[in-house]
């Protein structure tokens, strides 16, 4: 199953555990097969970089770099203008060039979407019980 994992949801697996971090769990055991271009790439660093800082005793980016290298890399070539946050439209541009069937996110503006051509906006809790593994 091809997905699009948010930032939040990569934050929230790897400073807070639950269901996040399962989520990145069927990631990184190959059940699951997620999207990601060098745009969220750099999204996901810049955040846990700045969070680290905060919160030193926290981990930090090695647990991203496994999470990085068991994700694919595109570099979208679709345009989407229809968020109304312009840095999620990156998510839903990613999502259909990897023709992916979900979003995961926690994002309420995208998640207020619930659904884009065919791809479906949803919680990891949503996700989790919908499907499985």
């Amino acid at each position: 199953m091809k997905v699009v994992i948010d930032t939040n949801v990569v934050v929230s697996a790897i400073f807070f555990g639950g269901r996040p971090k399962k989520l990145l769990e069927l990631l990184v055991t190959r059940k699951l097969e997620a999207y990601a271009s060098t745009e969220i790439i750099s999204e996901y660093k810049e955040t846990i970089e700045e969070l680290c800082s905060q919160y030193p005793r926290k981990p930090g980016m090695l647990p991203l770099t496994i999470i990085i290298s068991s994700m694919r890399i595109l570099e979208p070539t679709s345009h989407i203008d229809i968020c109304r946050d312009p840095d999620d439209n990156k998510f839903i541009e990613c999502a259909i060039d990897g023709r992916c069937l979900y979003i995961v996110s926690g994002d309420r503006d995208l998640l207020s979407l619930k659904k884009y051509n065919d791809v479906q906006i949803v919680t990891v809790a949503k996700f989790l019980a919908d499907n499985e593994f």
